[in-house]
């Protein structure tokens, strides 16, 4: 979709239409949500603070986000998805991949299938839709990105690799702003100067990821459209009104979320072995602490007095916080399990 959440908003209310609207909040630690076409021509976009972003544009208007509503016009969109295929895989609310080879409807082409689906996203929602078509799912993601708004290009089997040489390194899914910056260093910025590098030296840069980077820089990707693709994690996060030092109120902060954590896990009854405390620091630094148990982590309590242990690891803080962050993963099937002791990883700082 394009700027889903801001369309939406746009659509749903005239007097945003035309203008740069940002979907968030306006105060000192706000944080864009998303941005529509006419904020991203001031270099608004999401993920920026809000002050960053009205010094940018001053204009700027900003609307609080109605989830409730996004998540609605999802599911209309995702009814409309399986019109033409079963094999739908949700990356998020806005966006999903579709194998549309058993060609369910006789529609001649997948360009042709993309065009469909696009006409009546439009006609039954009032929002445009992007595509990208191409034999595998590396390649549909970039081309998804390479036409917006409202458009559609399709990479064939002849155009890959060509395709993949010219474009930068950080447009590749996977490629995420510390990795292209690193790979910068060592003068790879471009699909073909990935390619020129050989497996061993990937390895000894990239580690694991290599041989994803290897692949992609030729254009392979064999992953399946995977419709029941499991969850890995699940986590909730805040940000403070202001900078905290004083532990009471970061520990408050930390229950909070892993109170939240523990709410969908009780919901789902999905239990994870892995618990991790994330931490922005005043100066924008990151750290995470982790802690992995025996069995699933059943108990909220449990959750809660790990969270907090996680969090006790960083004192004396000598900087204050911004943001905390609670996430469970290494999920198990754990009904009728009790949970048990904890033992530590090693922690982990990024």
């Amino acid at each position: 979709m394009d700027a889903f959440f801001a369309s939406v908003e746009q659509r749903d209310n005239p007097d945003l239409r035309g203008k740069p609207v940002a979907v968030g909040y306006a105060g000192p630690r706000g944080v864009v949500a998303a941005a529509s076409y006419e904020a991203r021509a001031f270099g608004v976009r999401s993920a920026l603070p809000s002050v960053t972003a009205l010094r940018r544009c001053p204009d700027l208007i900003f609307v609080p986000p109605r989830f409730d509503v996004y998540r609605s016009v999802s599911a209309q969109i995702h009814a409309i998805f399986a019109d033409y295929t079963d094999l739908i895989q949700p990356l998020s609310l806005d966006e999903a991949y579709l194998d549309v080879t058993a060609n369910r409807r006789g529609i001649e082409t997948a360009w042709a299938t993309a065009k469909e689906i696009r006409a009546r996203i439009l006609e039954e929602t009032s929002l445009t839709a992007s595509a990208g078509i191409s034999y595998n799912k590396f390649l549909a993601k970039l081309a998804s990105d390479h036409r917006k708004p409202n458009g559609q290009i399709a990479v064939t089997p002849g155009m890959g690799s060509d395709w993949v040489e010219v474009l930068p390194v950080a447009r590749f899914h996977g490629v995420g702003p510390v990795t292209a910056a690193k790979m910068k260093r060592l003068g790879i910025e471009t699909g073909a100067d990935l390619k020129a590098r050989s497996i061993e030296f990937l390895v000894a840069n990239f580690g694991s990821s290599a041989e994803w980077y290897y692949g992609t820089a030729r254009a392979q990707d064999d992953r399946p459209v995977n419709p029941n693709r499991e969850r890995k994690s699940s986590g909730s996060e805040t940000t403070f009104d202001r900078d905290l030092i004083a532990p009471e109120e970061i520990e408050a902060g930390v229950l909070r979320m892993a109170d939240d954590v523990a709410n969908w896990c009780d919901k789902r009854q999905m239990f994870g072995r892995t618990v991790t405390v994330k931490a922005k620091f005043a100066d924008f630094r990151q750290v995470t602490r982790s802690r992995t148990a025996a069995q699933p982590i059943c108990e909220r309590d449990l959750l809660r007095q790990t969270s907090l242990d996680l969090v006790r690891s960083l004192y004396p803080l000598t900087l204050g916080i911004r943001l905390v962050g609670v996430t469970v993963s290494n999920f198990a099937t754990t009904e009728g399990e009790s949970a048990m002791p904890l033992f530590d990883s090693e922690p982990v700082g990024r």
